[in-house]
């Protein structure tokens, strides 16, 4: 089920099993970060654009999918989460920025989210955004792959395959394949802009697993921080 947000009515999220992880997943695009995360967790995913959250819907259909504002969202739902991902937008704060004869203010949200979450939100959070070309206000508290990433517990170092796709012929056909994602059928969106603002899926495992205290290799029946196996 998709659900609209009124600009003044913020529909309640749905209820939940409550022995699963309550997840919120913030500016969700197609789901690159949610793509290996399997059942062991309850998704609320929110995202602006309709027609990228359609494609999130039809490869997550038991999520709960939110059109609408994710910044507000998160201010007005965050204590109902045991974990927050988010992934604010990224083009003002990218070193590709410095190639732009436009120059526009950074956007602030980025570190509001920060800020929110270190001094309010009880639970385990992530953001996730682009290495910036100017100094962060807040250092983050590591780079993974090419991300710049702030988060309130231990993320191990790991290496990512880097897809370097900007030259290659056949871009959005080895973005498909290397993400998991089908998006040929959806002409309503940037194809490539939605494949490559994919986080690598196995980097979204990994931050997750890291959360939840679950080792990576297959030992079952280790009780996670939230206190379930």
């Amino acid at each position: 089920m998709i659900n609209h947000l009124n600009p003044t009515i913020v529909k309640p999220v749905l209820a939940v099993v409550p022995s699963l992880v309550r997840v919120l997943n913030l500016y969700a695009g197609i789901g690159g970060n949610r793509k290996l995360w399997g059942d062991n967790v309850t998704v609320t995913a929110v995202e602006y654009d309709s027609n990228i959250a359609e494609i999130y819907k039809d490869n997550f259909p038991d999520d709960t999918v939110i059109i609408g504002d994710a910044h507000q969202y998160l201010l007005d739902h965050f204590s109902e989460f045991d974990f927050i991902w988010a992934s604010p937008p990224c083009p003002t704060h990218s070193r590709l920025r410095t190639m732009n004869k436009v120059i526009v203010y950074p956007d602030m949200n980025l570190y509001s989210e920060i800020i929110l979450l270190q001094k309010w939100f009880n639970g385990l959070w992530v953001i996730e955004n682009v290495i910036p070309y100017y100094d962060p206000i807040i250092r983050p508290d590591l780079i993974l792959h090419r991300h710049a990433i702030w988060c309130n517990f231990r993320i191990p170092q790991k290496d990512f395959e880097k897809l370097e796709t900007c030259k290659k012929l056949g871009e959005r056909e080895f973005l498909q394949e290397k993400l998991g994602f089908d998006v040929s059928k959806y002409n309503k969106v940037d194809k490539r802009k939605v494949l490559r603002n994919c986080v690598v899926p196995e980097m979204g495992l990994h931050i997750l697993n890291s959360a939840l205290k679950i080792k990576e290799s297959n030992n079952m029946g280790q009780v996670s921080m939230f206190g379930f196996a």
